[in-house]
């Protein structure tokens, strides 16, 4: 029934003015958490939840959620580089998410990640310190793929990683980089068709083909759903 003219229509508490209908946070528990630039390192690693976020110097950053597509090629290098390094008991490999410790107050969370065995005293519970090697599945999206494609590869340096790769489904085409001094250099870029190889692990491959043919049938669109028969 519509209001009475002249009577204040009451909003739902929580809200904020002129936004009836509309979702909104629970403003009053958004409110007990610092704001954006004030986070501390203690107080990120205490977040709980199944959401990506990375945190650098008092942000964070909140990554989308994976598709299915994208993690179908996720698993599928995760398997590669287990089945690999595990004939020889070379490390660890682990999948998102798993945060990485990069520098003081700079962490990122890679989708594979593997740490050689000598490494290990680096593996905590709540993060590692650094990497020997990581893997990126960059998104479509134009935010996510600079992520991926240049800020990652800055921050991935700096910390030290040895090795890089950027496994890009949009362009079908996975690079591998290799760090020289404090910068990565391109240690090889592989097409459709090609045989993408480490330069750390030496004897890993992947076959660029097989690899970006895991993905749904339908191309990564969602399936309509069938309506339910009449009773």
């Amino acid at each position: 029934m519509p209001a009475k003219k002249g009577t204040a229509v009451s909003e739902p508490r929580g809200t904020r003015p002129g936004t009836v209908g509309q979702a909104e946070p629970t403003w009053e528990v958004a409110y007990l958490f610092p704001t954006q630039g004030n986070w501390s390192e203690e107080e990120y690693l205490a977040l709980n939840g199944n959401q990506l976020v990375e945190f650098s110097h008092g942000f964070l950053e909140v990554l989308p959620m994976p598709t299915t597509s994208h993690q179908l090629l996720v698993v599928h290098l995760y398997g590669l580089l287990l089945a690999f390094t595990a004939r020889g008991d070379l490390g660890t490999v682990l999948v998102a998410p798993l945060r990485v410790r990069l520098w003081r107050r700079k962490f990122r969370e890679p989708d594979v990640l593997f740490m050689l065995k000598e490494h290990t005293d680096r593996m905590g519970e709540e993060f590692w310190t650094g990497a020997d090697l990581v893997m990126e599945v960059v998104s479509p999206d134009a935010e996510d793929r600079r992520r991926d494609l240049v800020t990652k590869r800055r921050d991935y340096a700096r910390a030290g990683i040895p090795e890089y790769w950027i496994v890009d489904p949009h362009e079908e085409r996975v690079t591998v980089l290799r760090l020289s001094g404090k910068r990565y250099v391109v240690h090889g870029e592989f097409g459709k068709g090609a045989v993408a190889a480490s330069h750390l692990l030496q004897g890993l491959t992947v076959d660029v083909s097989e690899a970006l043919s895991r993905r749904l049938p339908t191309g990564g669109k969602p399936r309509r759903k069938h309506k339910a028969p009449p009773p």
